[in-house]
């Protein structure tokens, strides 16, 4: 009896560790204080992701919180590490470990001060441009192979320091144009589960706030 209930668990792993296609990771600070904060827009993007398919974050291990769910009939694992940005690799190499994903299935979304407010760009590997999250990931995991959806956040319009403005909450004109562009993000991430990186590209690469707004004109 205690041997098959041990083989059934056993099974049961393996077959949990099989259904992830694809391991979709926002980045961002855990807690109430850093929420609304610039450098937890990819939390934002997974969140929606996650309401739009109905995936909640009801795991917590690996050091983040996640969970398994569909993606257009597509097995995927959403999840947010909580370790805080510098160290989010840490949780990126115990999910790709246990669930055996791919690293070419890998997506990763954070925030891009190289990038205007209002937009995002996909991009397929790459360095770290200096974010300290990707920077971990890439360290931690040993490759820089893995698909991002870069969120703009843009710079710092006065002298303050990179990391006080981006520990600092939208401001209110940004916040009113924040959800159409995550929802924009949210598309392009579905569109890369279903149809691959390079179809999502050629839809999403030029979408931004000034293609809603000409849109809704």
């Amino acid at each position: 009896m205690l041997l098959s209930n041990f083989k059934k668990m056993f099974l049961r792993r393996i077959d949990e560790r099989e259904q992830v296609m694809y391991l979709i990771i926002g980045l961002g600070n855990p807690g109430k204080r850093y929420r609304f904060t610039r450098h937890n827009i990819g939390f934002m993007v997974l969140e929606k992701i996650a309401a739009r398919w109905e995936i909640d974050f009801k795991h917590k291990s690996f050091d983040a919180l996640w969970n398994r769910g569909k993606i257009d009939s597509i097995n995927v694992l959403l999840a947010m590490p909580q370790t805080y940005m510098n160290l989010s690799g840490r949780s990126v190499k115990k999910l790709l470990a246990y669930f055996k994903a791919d690293i070419s299935n890998l997506i990763v979304i954070h925030d891009d001060l190289d990038l205007p407010f209002g937009t995002f760009r996909l991009k397929d590997g790459g360095g770290d441009a200096g974010h300290k999250g990707l920077k971990s990931i890439i360290e931690s995991i040993g490759s820089a192979d893995f698909m991002r959806v870069r969120m703009g956040i843009g710079k710092p319009p006065d002298k303050a320091s990179v990391e006080d403005y981006v520990l600092r909450q939208f401001n209110s004109e940004e916040s009113a144009l924040l959800q159409p562009i995550i929802q924009l993000a949210t598309e392009a991430v579905t569109k890369i589960v279903a149809s691959g990186m390079q179809k999502a590209m050629a839809k999403y690469h030029t979408k931004n706030i000034s293609n809603l707004k000409r849109r809704n004109n």
